[in-house]
């Protein structure tokens, strides 16, 4: 979906790209702390408000116990910049919010837009870490720190639950499907809307949102639940039986018929008969009826009674009936119980009629399990072994359950030309003065090796020159790197109402693509669930003096009495 496009007038010129309105209309600037209008006034009373700021948008610590993070959610900052402005309503509340406040600075609230804002980021779906600038947002004070909390708002959650879904996926494996079930346990609408989107672009194949798949083209995944199959009593209930071949050259007139007919075959089997005696009627019925809704997408949940005992049979009789009419059924989910035994025990019956009744690819129904998964059970499935293809997640995914928060921070690093910096007793929390430009660094096996903060006027990186890198704050830890490839992270994607060269946002699937790609390119250390590698994140020599400088300039000195 293409959240840009041309604007055209009547003469032919182009005033510049419109630009789509933020997903959630709620996305205004008034979704902000009340503290960025108070000190927008306090610069406009201050005579500062046009002043030229830098700021940095970066978070201090990876999520989950891990050494990466995915970046999301930098479309929608996009979309928010293109469409800021003030209605005369919101600024009436502004005005009722700040004791005293002067009209005149109401004008200057109505003039307010972002044609004089420039934003430069990393591009959306790409592997960042800490400390290192996810945004560079350049313009007027007062007007970018209007800026903060939307921004921080759009960035944090997104950024969090796309790195959640990409370590679902990790875990998972590259050849299972990874179904997005947890609008029900979202945290309100939009953070069901918002999970959806960026599980997929975090490596989910799916959602059963309906809702974002229209919105975002994302495939939908979904069957029944419980409540479909003990809304049934029996077969009689099914009223209209009959079936078109999938062809559609014949018609079975009475399906239910064809089903017993099959669940008798499976009984008499010599192998199969000793699994399950008289199956649950009624839960015949309700997949009978179900196939008859969607003969060609037929996928029952199996646990309402028993699996192995009624669930799994009557599956397969319902199954062996679409066989027959030209269908293949396309498999169970699992909702309770042992997963790795029900799973296995379920491939073993599909294979065990494969065989006796001569069904080809039978065996290989698939097989999708749910029942409040997370990280952990899917990783402790691995370990006991088991026979699932897809697993549905919800609850603990969409949720970020382990983690609430990312923790992005929103600091000044330089305004009118001059770098700033914030001290702390915590060296983590001592921010990185200045305009940036950040690289990453490739090695000889083409791994990442390193990202590196330089000035914006230093000269940047080149492949095969050895560059000295540097941490931040701690003096003995430097390393010399030869990088075989450069990349430079930050790229301007907003730069006012110009015409000049900027990134086009690109489709959800090419982000998400990217996502994969950057994943699968990183060293396997830096990804292990348990103990992980730290990636390193450096500065220039130059950069390190000069933060050093800064912040001996800046720190009080203290008197001893």
């Amino acid at each position: 979906m293409d959240a840009t496009k041309d604007n055209v007038f009547e003469d032919g010129k182009k005033p510049g790209r419109v630009v789509d309105k933020p997903t959630n209309p709620m996305v205004t600037p008034l979704l902000n702390d009340l503290y960025q209008f108070t000190m927008a006034y306090a610069y406009w009373k201050a005579g500062k408000q046009s002043e030229r700021s830098v700021f940095d948008l970066y978070f201090r610590k990876n999520p989950f116990g891990g050494e990466y993070t995915i970046f999301a959610g930098l479309e929608e900052c996009i979309k928010f910049l293109a469409n800021f402005t003030l209605t005369d309503e919101e600024i009436d509340f502004v005005r009722d919010s700040l004791p005293g406040c002067e009209e005149a600075f109401c004008d200057y609230l109505r003039g307010l837009d972002c044609s004089d804002i420039e934003v430069y980021a990393v591009s959306e779906g790409s592997v960042v870490f800490p400390k290192v600038p996810l945004l560079r947002i350049e313009g007027p004070v007062a007007v970018v720190q209007l800026l903060e909390t939307p921004f921080l708002n759009l960035i944090n959650y997104a950024s969090l639950v796309a790195t959640n879904a990409a370590r679902h996926r990790f875990v998972a494996g590259k050849s299972k499907l990874l179904l997005e079930f947890g609008a029900r346990r979202a945290q309100g609408p939009d953070g069901a809307i918002s999970a959806s989107k960026y599980c997929y672009l975090g490596g989910f194949d799916a959602t059963s949102n309906v809702a974002a798949g229209r919105l975002f083209g994302i495939p939908l995944r979904g069957t029944h639940s419980h409540a479909f199959v003990s809304s049934f009593m029996s077969l009689d209930e099914i009223v209209d039986k009959a079936l078109r071949s999938s062809d559609g050259k014949t018609t079975c007139e009475d399906f239910v018929s064809l089903v017993q007919t099959c669940l008798a075959k499976i009984q008499n089997s010599s192998s199969l008969s000793g699994i399950f005696s008289e199956t649950n009627k009624s839960e015949l019925a309700a997949f009978t009826s179900y196939a008859l809704a969607f003969p060609s997408a037929f996928l029952a949940l199996v646990d309402t009674y028993d699996v192995m005992k009624s669930g799994i049979p009557n599956f397969c009789a319902v199954a062996l009936a679409l066989n027959e009419l030209g269908y293949k059924a396309v498999g169970i989910r699992l909702d309770s119980g042992d997963l790795a035994y029900l799973s296995t025990e379920a491939r073993k019956f599909f294979c065990g009629v494969e065989r006796e009744l001569n069904v080809p690819d039978f065996g290989k129904m698939i097989i999708t399990a749910s029942n409040d998964l997370n990280e952990e059970t899917v990783d402790a499935l691995n370990k006991q072994g088991h026979e699932v293809d897809a697993f549905g997640i919800g609850t603990n995914l969409v949720t970020c359950y382990s983690q609430a928060a990312l923790g992005c921070v929103f600091k000044l690093v330089e305004i009118n030309n001059q770098p700033r910096i914030k001290l702390s007793e915590d060296v983590t929390k001592v921010s990185i003065p200045c305009k940036k430009r950040t690289y990453r660094l490739f090695g000889k096996e083409g791994y990442p090796l390193v990202d590196i903060m330089t000035g914006e006027n230093e000269p940047p990186p080149k492949v095969g020159e050895r560059l000295l890198c540097r941490h931040p704050f701690n003096e003995s830890k430097r390393a010399y790197v030869v990088p075989q490839r450069v990349e430079e992270l930050l790229k301007c994607y907003w730069r006012g109402n110009a015409d000049e060269a900027r990134e086009e946002l690109e489709p959800l699937k090419e982000i998400r693509n990217r996502c994969i790609k950057q994943l699968e390119n990183m060293r396997p250390d830096h990804m292990r669930r348990l103990n992980p590698t730290p990636y390193k994140v450096s500065v220039s020599a130059k950069l390190y003096d000069f933060i050093h400088f800064l912040w001996l300039n800046e720190a009080p000195v203290g008197e001893l009495h």
